[in-house]
């Protein structure tokens, strides 16, 4: 077993949505009118979240994403400016994603995607070869192409819900991370035409599974905060912890433990920004 260490360089490759998350008393019907209250704006969505907690860690953090060309995709890229990671950004002559994301008062979210994902591609002009150089890399991209390239790093972590572009692009994820709660990412090792060393499927309050060519084993639910507030976030916040746990050497039942706890502080905030935990070597 490697020595538990900090790392040297950690890597997300995947999009970042201009997020505006407020309040709403009830989900509308159809033909509602609904009031979304107190909205507030922050650079999100599936890589920019898990992004966003790994920056809480002490490391150097690379981002390799895409920006559109209006009003949102310049606020997303002020912000990422604005962090002390290594922002390798493509340019895309269309719209910015923005997602606007509604909490009802039990704290779930739900979430609607205005337009495509924006992604980077191999022949995009950025520096690939970081990635070789990487202790992990997490991939939440489209491009085959870049997955392999993402093969390079160490360790490398793919969201359940590319598992097409897992096969297109024939690579061996060490370890493969979604919920078992979305019929896009729910999936065990028989499910990939290259099984990955690991398949982690979270169940919430439940805790979650981990699957491997040697069985299942189960890891614990984190204690929730007293107050349940909002949800958006938790998932990807539990990625970036268990990105960095196993960069830090930590074997995979265990970083699935302490990423738990990372996953469900961020239940106690409108934004995942606002409350997620500091990352430490354990």
């Amino acid at each position: 077993m490697r020595a538990v260490a900090a790392p040297r360089r950690l890597a997300v490759i995947g999009h970042v949505e201009h997020v505006t998350l407020g309040t709403v008393a009830v989900l509308p019907q159809p033909g509602d009118i609904v009031h979304l209250e107190a909205p507030m704006w922050f650079p999100g969505g599936g890589g920019g979240i898990t992004f966003f907690q790994l920056l809480r860690s002490p490391v150097e953090i690379h981002l390799f994403t895409a920006i559109g060309n209006d009003d949102a995709g310049a606020a997303v890229a002020n912000s990422l400016a604005a962090t002390r990671a290594v922002i390798h950004a493509a340019r895309r002559d269309q719209p910015h994603t923005r997602d606007l994301v509604l909490v009802t008062p039990d704290g779930e979210r739900t979430i609607l995607v205005v337009g495509v994902p924006l992604h980077t591609r191999l022949d995009d002009p950025l520096p690939w070869d970081v990635l070789a150089s990487c202790d992990a890399v997490y991939f939440a991209g489209q491009d085959p192409d870049v997955l392999r390239a993402a093969r390079a790093a160490r360790i490398l972590i793919v969201t359940a819900r590319r598992r097409a572009v897992l096969a297109r692009a024939g690579v061996r994820a060490d370890v493969v991370v979604g919920s078992a709660h979305d019929p896009l990412e729910a999936s065990a090792l028989v499910d990939y035409s290259v099984e990955p060393g690991a398949i982690v499927m979270t169940e919430g309050g439940g805790g979650g599974r981990i699957e491997t060519t040697s069985g299942v084993t189960r890891f614990p639910a984190a204690p929730p905060p007293a107050r349940r507030v909002g949800s958006y976030g938790a998932g990807d916040s539990f990625v970036g912890a268990l990105t960095w746990f196993l960069a830090c050497g930590l074997p995979l039942a265990e970083a699935c433990g302490r990423a738990a706890v990372h996953g469900a502080a961020v239940l106690a905030g409108w934004s995942p920004l606002e409350v997620q935990l500091a990352l430490a070597v354990p």
